[in-house]
């Protein structure tokens, strides 16, 4: 293996035919470039939906009322549905046992004009539950969010997010100062970041004192509640049964799925994870497909080469030179045409993915693509087996070369 007159031949030979082996050693580069930018590029797809589904509580179910679309015990067709507090109420005291941090959510429509001293901006208010701490995976920077005090008392406080300090603060301290959503002063307790860019749009204040200050009476425009306790199939059956429930109540079809809608976090977790294990292998595909391309480009081009070193390859074998080291010669040569050009296409892949990172700012659809080690780990085991499976057939017909034959050749 390290025999230095054998390398120093392999060497010797790949100089002498430098476009031959540029064109063979292009093919093996390009294919493993493809792969690795393709199996990049799937995980920046893959880490954007992650990023923005991780955004909410995965174990979440989200209820939202809907139009009913049939008719059902002398109702027409057509009624928008509306929810209270009953209803949020009702769905905590029926379904205890599943439920964890729960949340009811009711906004003003469009955004609210908030004010500190001369400073304006306009992000949604939204009247909400302690559980809605839980739901929408918010870390606080500072102070707290809203709790069950501010609920019981009604208190006039919010918790804003850290854009929403910027905008009206710049560098004074936010926390204990008054702020006003339309005319009404509300104190800050809290500064939060949410994972989902889009919601540090928003403000949240306890549902209680939204409903009576903003005259919202006992209205609601959606919940939602987390339980560890659920496996995937339950929470199918438990959808089942919270249709029932809403439907007793709000007299629609239990079977119309237009009435009330569920987002249920659970069921959409099982279908993106089943949908990027499906890109992956859609990649894989695609890339090996390339890389096979190369190899078949490889074990054309040593076929080539055993060819123009019959005559060679026969004195070899009359002077002694065994079938195993004409096979060994061949191969190394494969494996190390392979191996040069793969990793050099390797490198120029992983380098092109970190450079796309750095420079094209993360979204909701595209969110830092790499090359993970063990892709990197993959791709140099392939490409060993692909040299070795390029030069495998040429070796085998070299070996087979009868010395007496291969010195008639011309």
């Amino acid at each position: 293996m390290f025999d230095i007159d054998k390398w120093q031949e392999i060497f010797s030979t790949i100089k002498k035919n430098k476009l031959r082996t540029f064109l063979t050693a292009f093919s093996v580069a390009w294919g493993i470039f493809m792969l690795i930018i393709l199996l990049g590029s799937g995980r920046g797809l893959q880490n954007a939906f992650q990023y923005n589904f991780e955004a909410d509580a995965v174990n979440s179910l989200w209820i939202y009322p809907g139009k009913t679309s049939k008719a059902f015990e002398g109702y027409q067709p057509g009624r928008f549905l509306r929810f209270t507090n009953k209803d949020y109420n009702e769905t905590n005291r029926l379904n205890n046992e599943y439920i964890g941090s729960s949340s009811s959510r009711v906004g003003v429509w469009g955004n609210t004009d908030l004010s500190y001293k001369d400073e304006h901006v306009g992000h949604r208010m939204y009247g909400v539950h302690p559980g809605t701490y839980e739901l929408e995976q918010v870390k606080m920077d500072t102070g707290r969010f809203i709790n069950e005090l501010d609920m019981k008392h009604f208190k006039k406080v919010v918790t804003i997010s850290y854009k929403t300090e910027d905008a009206l603060f710049k560098k004074e301290e936010a926390l204990g100062k008054y702020i006003r959503l339309g005319d009404i002063p509300f104190k800050v307790v809290g500064i939060f970041r949410d994972q989902s860019d889009r919601d540090n749009d928003s403000v949240y204040i306890p549902i209680s004192t939204a409903q009576k200050a903003f005259g919202l009476h006992n209205n609601i425009n959606n919940l939602a509640f987390t339980s560890e306790n659920l496996t995937l199939e339950q929470s199918l059956e438990l959808e089942k049964d919270l249709r029932k429930q809403y439907a007793k109540r709000h007299h629609f079809d239990p079977e119309d799925d237009r009435a009330m809608y569920i987002n249920n976090n659970f069921e959409n977790a099982k279908d993106i994870r089943s949908v990027f294990t499906g890109i992956t292998i859609f990649v894989w595909i695609i890339g090996i497909g390339t890389i096979i391309a190369g190899i078949v480009g490889v074990s054309n081009i040593m076929l080539i080469v055993v060819k123009e070193r019959t005559k060679e390859i026969g004195v070899r074998k009359a002077i002694g030179a065994t079938p195993w080291s004409v096979i060994n010669l061949v191969l190394l040569e494969a494996i190390t045409i392979t191996t040069l050009a793969g990793y050099i296409g390797l490198v120029l892949g992983v380098g092109l993915l970190e450079l796309i990172s750095a420079n094209i700012p993360s979204s909701d659809f595209f969110r830092n693509p790499e090359a993970d080690f063990s892709i990197a780990v993959s791709a140099t085991i392939l490409l060993i087996v692909s040299g070795a499976i390029a030069g495998l057939i040429p070796a085998r017909k070299a070996a087979r070369i009868k010395p007496i034959v291969a010195l008639r050749d011309e």
